[in-house]
C-alpha cells in the first residue's frame, strides 16, 4: 500500500532529486574537463620529435610538422625517410615560386596534396594543368602550360628522378613512391636539405 503524501512533499522531493542529479551531473562533467585535459597534455609531451639540419620536426598522427618563418609545413615523411633519393639537378628555392602562379599535373592525388598544402601557402594560386596538348590523359578544360610557366608534374614511372628545366619540374616514380619522392623536392625548395 502507497504511504499518501501532500502535494507540497512531493514537489520537495522532486526538488531535491533533480538538485541530487545535478550535482551528480556537474560532477560527472567537472571531471570528463579534468580528464581531457591531461589526456592532451600527456600525448603533447609523448609526440614524436626528430630534428634534420637545424629543422625541429614533430609527428602528429601520421604527419610531420614544421615552421620555417611565419609557414608551418607538413609532410606525410621526415627528411630522413628520404635522404637515400637523390636530386638530379639544382632546384629552385621557394622564392622563386612565392607570390607566383604555380601549376600543377599529378598522377598521385596524395603528392599533388603534399604540394598544395606547403606550397598553396606561399604561391600566388595554384591551378592544374596539362603539361603536353598531346597528353589524352589530360582533361581538356584544364590550360595547357610550359616550362616557361612554375609547374610541377608528378608522373608514375619505372625509373625514380627529380629534374629541374627550367621552370618545371618532373618527379617521377613508382606510384607508391611519389609522394616520398614530393616531400624529397620539397625538402630541397624550402631548404631544408
Amino acid at each position: 500500500m502507497r504511504k499518501i503524501t501532500s502535494k507540497k512533499d512531493e514537489r520537495r522531493k522532486k526538488t531535491k532529486n533533480q538538485i541530487i542529479l545535478g550535482g551528480i551531473l556537474i560532477i560527472v562533467m567537472f571531471f570528463s574537463v579534468l580528464g581531457y585535459s591531461f589526456q592532451g597534455r600527456d600525448a603533447g609531451s609523448s609526440a614524436q620529435k626528430t630534428s634534420y639540419n637545424g629543422f625541429e620536426f614533430a609527428k602528429q598522427g601520421e604527419f610531420w610538422f614544421t615552421r620555417i618563418g611565419d609557414f608551418d609545413f607538413v609532410f606525410r615523411n621526415n627528411p630522413s625517410q628520404s635522404k637515400d633519393i637523390s636530386v638530379n639537378s639544382e632546384i629552385k628555392y621557394l622564392n622563386n615560386y612565392y607570390g607566383k602562379p604555380l601549376y600543377v599535373s599529378s598522377d598521385s592525388r596524395m603528392a599533388e596534396s603534399e604540394i598544395y598544402s606547403n606550397l598553396g601557402q606561399v604561391v600566388q594560386r595554384m591551378q592544374r594543368a596539362c603539361f603536353d596538348a598531346d597528353d589524352k590523359k589530360c582533361d581538356e578544360s584544364l590550360p595547357i602550360k610550359t616550362c616557361r610557366d612554375n609547374f610541377i608534374i608528378i608522373q608514375e614511372s619505372n625509373y625514380t628522378e627529380i629534374i629541374q628545366q627550367d621552370s618545371c619540374v618532373f618527379i617521377r616514380g613508382g606510384y607508391g613512391n611519389l609522394t616520398r619522392l614530393t616531400d624529397k623536392f620539397l625538402f630541397k625548395v624550402l631548404g631544408i636539405e
